[in-house]
């Protein structure tokens, strides 16, 4: 297994190459933004500095077109960089074609071979590297002399069949690997013959079977439906923690970032918001990004006026936070920042000066829970509220704000304002 090291990384495309498409939809501000790139190219990537440590399932995030997936095809080498440094271990891959990087990578798609069986497909790859090479015993058939035999009887029933050192050592790491996978009993089957979770369970095993130094998983699970995704999500966790191989997998799904990853890097406009852990990525957000992306619903954001020493205003509430914000908000004193709050941290209460009057807009009862949306003034959020209390739409309600689980943001920048 092996450490990650991604220093300075850019990457950029021609314009009007039909290249990378999917990521050429960043805005042209990117474009200006980076002295690396002419007006002729579209910036897809923009410094990124990130170290996956050894044996670490990391996570890269965002919405579409902020450029995880070309981040993965860097590493992969399916892209050539435009500036930047990868390492792998304590190598320098930059130049190295792909078969020599030790990486294995799952596509979105599976890109299984259609015409070879479930068998052949995990021992694709094995046959094109050097894993099953062994040194020759005084006694063994030179390799020459294996594949005459191998050639000679390859139309021969499989029980008259020859197998070389090299096949056998093949065979017993497939039937290894489609055992840990429960898909040995497909082996003989072909890819139109299985399922949409079969077909996942083959492509990661043609990943696992050849034991790269790190796998690139690149949005996996998201032609699978609901059930099957959340049970194929916990079963490459619990192989990826008892292979212990450094794993980098791409989502947009923030559901799957959060169960997954050991830690997360948060993308967006080509670069890395956010790298944290998923519980310091939902408790401490960086920007207003960050804190919309991650959680579902996504958090609520209202502008207030701050009140020195301690007080929020808002034309229909005024707020008053805990004494740890007083040293912080002085210097915002007068100005208009951003309040940010989960739709889980709205309650419904009884009518007063620091609670929000809304009007319920929406109701999506899911039985364990119930998520509103209501309007405040014209302005729409979102709450996650107890689900016994029967809503109905149009109703008036009055919802407290939890003060010490509130957000601030500034108004500008939309980075995050702590309290000292």
């Amino acid at each position: 297994m092996a450490q990650v090291d991604l220093e300075n990384i850019y990457k950029s495309f021609q314009k009007g190459t039909g290249q990378d498409s999917k990521s050429l939809v960043l805005s042209a501000e990117l474009t200006q933004a980076s002295s690396l790139k002419s007006q002729s190219s579209a910036a897809v990537l923009r410094s990124i500095n990130l170290t996956v440590q050894d044996g670490e399932f990391m996570v890269l995030v965002g919405p579409s077109g902020c450029g995880k997936s070309t981040l993965l095809r860097l590493i992969a080498g399916l892209e050539e960089l435009t500036a930047g440094t990868i390492r792998v271990g304590d190598r320098v891959v930059n130049d190295l074609p792909p078969k020599e990087r030790d990486i294995a990578m799952v596509f979105q798609n599976y890109a299984l071979y259609p015409h070879m069986t479930v068998y052949d497909n995990l021992a694709f790859g094995l046959r094109r590297t050097t894993f099953a090479n062994r040194e020759e015993s005084e006694t063994s058939l030179p390799s020459w002399g294996q594949n005459l035999l191998v050639g000679a009887t390859r139309k021969l029933p499989k029980t008259l069949r020859y197998q070389s050192d090299r096949e056998r050592s093949v065979d017993q790491r497939v039937r290894t690997v489609a055992q840990m996978l429960q898909i040995d009993l497909l082996l003989e089957r072909l890819p139109k013959q299985l399922s949409g979770g079969q077909k996942q369970r083959v492509a990661l095993g043609r990943a696992m079977a050849r034991n790269p130094q790190v796998f690139l998983m690149d949005e996996p699970l998201s032609n699978l439906d609901a059930k099957l995704r959340a049970e194929t999500r916990a079963q490459i966790v619990k192989l990826q923690r008892q292979l212990k191989t450094t794993t980098i997998y791409v989502t947009h799904d923030q559901t799957e970032a959060m169960t997954m990853g050991d830690r997360i890097a948060v993308m967006n406009a080509g670069q890395i918001q956010q790298l944290a852990t998923p519980l310091e990525l939902y408790h401490y957000p960086a920007n207003r990004f960050v804190a919309e992306f991650i959680g579902s619903p996504p958090m609520n954001f209202l502008p207030v006026q701050v009140k020195s020493p301690l007080g929020l205003s808002h034309p229909q509430f005024r707020l008053t936070l805990p004494d740890e914000w007083a040293s912080t908000l002085h210097s915002y004193d007068g100005d208009t920042v951003l309040l940010g709050i989960r739709p889980e941290h709205l309650r419904i209460s009884d009518a007063a000066p620091s609670h929000l009057p809304v009007q319920v807009e929406l109701v999506e009862a899911l039985g364990n829970e119930t998520f509103l949306a209501v309007s405040l003034a014209g302005e729409m959020l979102q709450a996650r509220v107890e689900p016994d209390r029967p809503m109905r739409l149009g109703e008036e309600l009055w919802l407290a704000i939890a003060p010490e689980k509130i957000h601030l943001f500034n108004f500008e920048t939309g980075l995050v304002i702590r309290p000292q």
